[in-house]
């Protein structure tokens, strides 16, 4: 397929996204951090596509460093209010944009698949803890300033290990079980300690630099 297309198509998945979440933010204004999340899970299936399309190292890393400095204005003038519009301090999708950005610099395409299970364990995995962890009633903590429960704690390392294993099994990395327990409870707890949304950096940069150690790919 052309590089154009692909583009082309990546680009679509996108704005897709960004559409979905303002209609989010517009009909659900009740819900917190609703548009946000489907922004930040959306957006982490690029990498599969990038990865699918077999994204050239320089127009992957430009394009992540355009999306970085982009969403640094607008975290700084709210121009999208849909991604950034929170009563927290969080830096997180600035984070996102950066761990993405210099984990395409320093490993894109050679260790694609390592990559995508850390970005993915973010994309996915903290997600879903978020949006799971307000909606159902669970014992809670505090770590770091950071309010967590046992929902969206359990949500992370499910989630962690099945895309872990997915991934592996797809491409046949061979990550044992062992292994995968381990991704998923080291993403677990880089997410546990990491204020101000800096697990957006800290897990796939964590995760992924676990996978290169244990698949090399």
């Amino acid at each position: 397929m052309p590089i154009q297309i692909a583009i082309v198509i990546i680009a679509l998945w996108i704005i897709t996204i960004l559409l979905i979440a303002f209609l989010c933010k517009k009909y659900f204004p009740q819900k917190d951090e609703l548009s946000r999340k489907i922004i930040h899970i959306g957006t982490g299936p690029v990498i599969l596509l990038a990865w699918f399309f077999n994204i050239p190292k320089d127009i992957a890393f430009f394009s992540a460093l355009l999306v970085t400095i982009a969403l640094g204005m607008n975290y700084q003038y709210r121009l999208l209010p849909a991604i950034e519009d929170i009563e927290r301090k969080s830096f997180g999708t600035i984070a996102y944009g950066i761990s993405i950005t210099l984990l395409l610099l320093g490993f894109w395409p050679s260790y694609a698949s390592s990559i995508s299970i850390g970005v993915l364990s973010m994309a996915f995995g903290d997600g879903l803890a978020g949006l799971i962890g307000r909606s159902i009633n669970s014992p809670k903590w505090s770590v770091l300033g950071q309010t967590k429960s046992i929902a969206g704690t359990l949500t992370m390392v499910f989630t962690v290990a099945f895309l872990t294993a997915t991934i592996s099994s797809i491409n046949h990395l061979n990550i044992l079980p062992l292994e995968i327990i381990v991704i998923s409870l080291i993403a677990t707890f880089l997410e546990q300690i990491s204020p101000w949304g800096i697990d957006n950096i800290t897990v796939p940069i964590g995760v992924t630099g676990i996978a290169i150690w244990l698949v090399g790919s």
